[in-house]
């Protein structure tokens, strides 16, 4: 019996251990996500626990996009979100402020969301739209008003703008260095430059990143940041993502008040440096989107983007029904 059954795996092209061993290595990894949870809870099973925290407090939203409301795709230009997580956003936004920190420029993560009522930083956070501030301690000579078709004010604020005509130049220069490597798509998030390799060969991975690091030792005032098969350019200066929730928090009169609760939300290496300032703020909640154990500074966890749409849809419902923790 045992000759006919190894027979049988070697026709199926597998060995019998081969199975063996996928469901060991499956087992293995259910056992570590199960002790990582117990680390990171998930925000829905959490939810009660975490929304007694908030009465009396003021609610403020900040959203990655890109594997937070949209789901990764092959197609850095096709990562839509869906009708029911656009209304999600919209209904929270009405109980909250809420904001979306994106590494994608800030007018493409608008052309996505198509939302007015949520301000948008992007550019990790080198490109944010906001409230006129209750509080600037910011330099203005980055900062410029705007108005929107009410006449509301709001103000501009972008501190890499100095950098700009030196990376329109590495944009050039950058495509023209990666164009004979099949796969590689460029992205023009104004402030950063996104070398995206999804589809580039796996052997063609470290040329891909050589041909990026070759043209930065001519550009010492930038530097690379990895993503999901994404390399970022971006300027040498000391802001991110974490630094934009803390401008907007400012500029909603909330930097240093303990009657606020910020829920940050996000996916990806980058979201961390948001994560890392609610931690050390030491209230709020840093909540990672993902499916798998991964070190990470966040208190709290969702899977996917269908359970951030969830987790939401809940906390839009909360805030409707408690009305006094809603825009003040």
């Amino acid at each position: 019996m045992r000759r006919i059954a190894s027979r049988l795996y070697d026709a199926m092209g597998k060995k019998q251990g081969s199975y063996e061993s996928e469901s060991m290595s499956k087992s293995r990894n259910d056992q570590n996500y199960t002790f990582w949870l117990r680390e990171h809870p998930s925000a829905l099973t959490s939810f009660v626990e975490m929304i007694h925290m908030a009465k009396g407090k003021q609610i403020i939203v900040f959203l990655d996009y890109d594997g937070t409301l949209s789901p990764i795709v092959s197609d850095p230009e096709r990562a839509f979100m869906s009708v029911q997580m656009r209304e999600a956003v919209r209904s929270v936004s009405k109980c909250f402020p809420t904001a979306i920190i994106s590494g994608r420029s800030r007018e493409k993560v608008h052309d996505f969301v198509k939302l007015n009522s949520v301000y948008y930083s992007g550019s990790h956070g080198m490109d944010t739209i906001g409230p006129a501030p209750k509080k600037n301690s910011y330099d203005k000579n980055y900062q410029k008003k705007t108005y929107d078709n009410e006449g509301n004010e709001f103000i501009v604020f972008q501190p890499a703008q100095d950098f700009l005509p030196a990376i329109k130049k590495m944009l050039t220069e950058v495509k023209e260095r990666t164009r004979k490597i099949p796969g590689v798509a460029i992205e023009d998030n104004r402030f950063c430059v996104s070398v995206h390799y999804r589809h580039v060969k796996e052997k063609d991975y470290e040329r891909v990143e050589e041909e990026v690091k070759l043209m930065l030792a001519n550009y010492p005032d930038f530097h690379f940041t990895r993503g999901k098969k994404v390399l970022e350019i971006r300027p040498s200066i000391e802001w991110n993502k974490g630094d934009a929730l803390k401008y907007l928090l400012e500029t909603l009169g909330f930097h240093d008040s303990g009657d606020v609760l910020p829920v940050y939300i996000g996916d990806d290496r980058t979201d961390e440096d948001a994560f890392k300032v609610l931690r050390e703020r030491g209230d709020g909640y840093p909540i990672i989107v993902s499916s798998a154990p991964k070190e990470t500074m966040a208190l709290y966890s969702l899977q996917s983007p269908s359970e951030v749409q969830t987790f939401l849809t809940r906390l839009s419902m909360w805030g409707i029904e408690n009305a006094a923790t809603t825009h003040r």
